[in-house]
């Protein structure tokens, strides 16, 4: 009986261990599993950065009122207010990343950057290489004149001189809409088109949200409103595919500051203009 008890305990002893080698791996003197995790370590990015207490951006340094570089080095405009915005809900330090519109994505994915904030559209192939978040941003083609113009439409626009640069995508979608006979003056460039605009030659321009911006910003004695949208092309915030946890703290963060109005005083210090209401994603 004794020989048989002792047996009895030798081999509760063993199947305890096999039990807790079963369970999660055994303990390593450091802490670790024999996975190589240690206990308590971050489980995704997000965990990861707010550990860390940095968050790396791409934001642009060539896009007028995103971003561009300014004359004591910092980085100004939509997106860096927007970056920096994020890493303080956060809780963390932004570390601004300057990127192309070349390079932004590849960044993104090779780990470079945690978020890419950089006036970036949606296009189905860029979202089979990375997830984006809601709408933060405004870009679109629009109609812009003096509010004394009561223009709200293509028919109302015919009624005046448009000016609008050859060959652009608005140009184009303007031309479609208005028809023959609308008269339209085009121009070989943006600069001319706006210089055409603030002289008078043209009573109306065609043109996108950010050149119209920088006119609003320059010449504020116009008091230039969009008249009406021709298309939207709004920006979202590019998240590496896999950081659903991130993914969704970007969209709540995006929709805490819609509801609080943020993103539209941002919107009318940078463009002129509250946002626009974005189309559904």
């Amino acid at each position: 009986m004794k020989t048989s008890s002792r047996s009895m305990r030798i081999l509760t002893g063993l199947l305890t261990l096999v039990l807790a080698a079963g369970c999660g791996g055994a303990p390593t003197p450091d802490g670790a599993t024999e996975g190589g995790e240690a206990a308590g370590a971050p489980t995704n990015i997000l965990d990861q950065i707010v550990a860390a207490g940095t968050i790396k951006i791409a934001i642009p340094e060539d896009t007028p009122l995103f971003g561009t570089l300014a004359a004591d080095g910092s980085y100004e405009g939509y997106d860096v207010d927007i970056a920096n915005m994020l890493a303080a809900d956060m809780g963390v330090k932004a570390e601004l990343v300057a990127v192309s519109s070349q390079n932004r994505i590849p960044y993104l994915t090779s780990g470079k950057v945690d978020l890419v904030i950089s006036s970036m559209g949606i296009k189905p192939e860029r979202a089979l290489v990375i997830n984006f978040s809601n709408a933060y941003a405004p870009f679109f083609w629009a109609v812009y004149g003096s509010a004394d113009k009561p223009v709200t439409n293509v028919e109302e626009a015919k009624a005046y001189t448009i000016g609008a640069t050859l060959g652009t995508l608005e140009e184009i979608a303007f031309s479609d809409a208005a028809g023959p006979d609308a008269n339209i003056m085009r121009f070989d460039d943006q600069a001319t088109t706006v210089q055409a605009f603030v002289s008078g030659q043209v009573d109306l321009i065609v043109t996108g949200n950010s050149i119209a911006g920088q006119i609003i910003k320059d010449h504020p004695e116009m008091n230039v409103e969009s008249k009406f949208v021709l298309q939207q092309s709004p920006c979202h915030i590019g998240v590496r595919r896999g950081d659903e946890a991130l993914l969704t703290w970007v969209n709540a963060f995006i929709y805490s500051h819609m509801l609080n109005h943020d993103l539209d005083n941002l919107s009318l210090k940078w463009f002129g203009e509250p946002l626009p209401d974005f189309p559904n994603f």
